[in-house]
């Protein structure tokens, strides 16, 4: 199950490059229900998910870097490609910071995710936070990997 809150920002960290990141490139098998391939760094998944906004099912199967790609011909989009920080908070929490690139760029995402829905509905974002994207399917990357983030 994932649990998670969404938002854009109003600023970024001045400390960004003090964290470490990922860079992660993933394509969209299929829309609905989502069906994803990713690459992270040189990690590889297959990924399931289910419909809703801040809570879905979700599987992560490891794939082969040969199975990834080739299976990367065949997403029905364009492959998202970001840079994901990742920024402890003190509660225990990640902050998962998206830098889009490519044809998303300049899109920044901020995603928390937590153990309970009591505890992403009461927590309290930083202060550089800006809109709570949580209830907008347009900022699930299933969404923007179908149009120019321009768009949204």
């Amino acid at each position: 199950m994932e649990i998670e809150r969404k938002f854009l920002l109003k600023s970024l960290p001045d400390n960004l490059k003090d964290y470490p990141f990922h860079q992660i490139e993933q394509g969209y098998l299929c829309t609905d229900p989502v069906v994803r391939i990713r690459r992270q760094d040189e990690e590889y998944y297959l990924t399931y998910k289910s419909k809703g906004l801040m809570v879905r099912e979700e599987y992560n199967l490891p794939l082969t870097k040969e199975a990834y790609e080739h299976l990367l011909p065949k997403i029905d989009s364009i492959l998202i490609s970001k840079k994901r920080y990742l920024i402890p908070l003190d509660c225990g929490l990640t902050i998962e910071l998206d830098i889009f690139e490519g044809e998303l760029a300049p899109l920044i995402l901020a995603e928390v995710e937590f153990p309970t829905e009591k505890e992403a509905k009461a927590f309290v974002p930083p202060q550089w936070f800006g809109e709570d994207v949580t209830y907008s399917p347009n900022y699930h990357n299933s969404v923007l990997s179908q149009k120019n983030q321009s768009k949204i």
